[in-house]
């Protein structure tokens, strides 16, 4: 009998009938967004993307708030995850020190994606994995909206995206960003202020840490309905995809 199993175990390996396990991406915020922008907050509107994708076929996207329980990432959960995404903004503080440490690890030493968007920059777990201060030369509520452009046509996470398009952006972050040294940044921009100035940055940003993928994005705030935009929706299942690749 035990033969009889082994051998069926290697024909099925063999036949491709054993499935490979399903990946997840857990798409975590603070929930603070406004409800008229966001009504299910920032999170659910990028998981929706997600769900939609076909690059992503088959992944297990779940949805996670700071109001949850354990902060919305029990062990079991954060230990399956092949890829984290972080929003946050008002709340940093609030994320313990003890989930920061579980997070930068899995990171690290274990290999899980993180994507970090707009205001996380400021996110502990961002300052933690990326070991530097995080912070831009300016941040300022003056501007009317931001053109996109990909700056690295071959980088995975900018596949099948617009060359260039409009957001809705009022805020900007000016260069330099106090990060280190970048393996790639798929994505560049320039911030049109109301007034009608211009000012070129970086929006994309792409690393290697320890052994796992990192991508950061820069517009996203949360008065700003981009997670809704088919851009920038492909944006982010391209870099879920990414990232998860070890």
């Amino acid at each position: 009998m035990k033969q009889f199993l082994m051998a069926a175990l290697v024909l099925g390996v063999a036949g491709g009938c054993i499935a490979a396990p399903q990946k997840t991406v857990v798409v975590w915020s603070e929930g603070t967004a406004p409800k008229d922008v966001y009504p299910n907050d920032i999170n659910t509107a990028i998981a929706e993307g997600l769900r939609a994708s076909a690059a992503l076929k088959g992944w297990n996207v779940v949805v996670a708030n700071l109001s949850d329980p354990e902060q919305g990432l029990p062990d079991a959960l954060l230990a399956k995850a092949d890829v984290l995404v972080w929003w946050g903004h008002k709340k940093h503080d609030q994320v313990t020190d003890e989930l920061t440490a579980k997070i930068a690890k899995r990171v690290k030493d274990e290999g899980m994606g993180f994507i970090a968007l707009h205001s996380a920059h400021f996110a502990k777990p961002n300052r933690v994995i990326l070991g530097t201060p995080c912070t831009f030369a300016a941040y300022v509520i003056d501007n009317k909206e931001t053109v996109i452009k990909v700056t690295a046509a071959d980088h995975p996470i900018a596949k099948g995206v617009a060359k260039e398009f409009t957001i809705a952006n009022d805020e900007r972050y000016s260069d330099p960003y106090a990060v280190p040294p970048t393996a790639a940044t798929p994505f560049g921009g320039t911030h049109i202020h109301q007034d009608g100035v211009t000012e070129q940055s970086i929006q994309g940003y792409c690393w290697t840490v320890g052994k796992g993928n990192y991508f950061y994005f820069q517009a996203g705030h949360e008065t700003n309905p981009i997670y809704f935009q088919p851009e920038i929706r492909k944006i982010m299942a391209n870099a879920v995809a990414w990232a998860a690749k070890k």
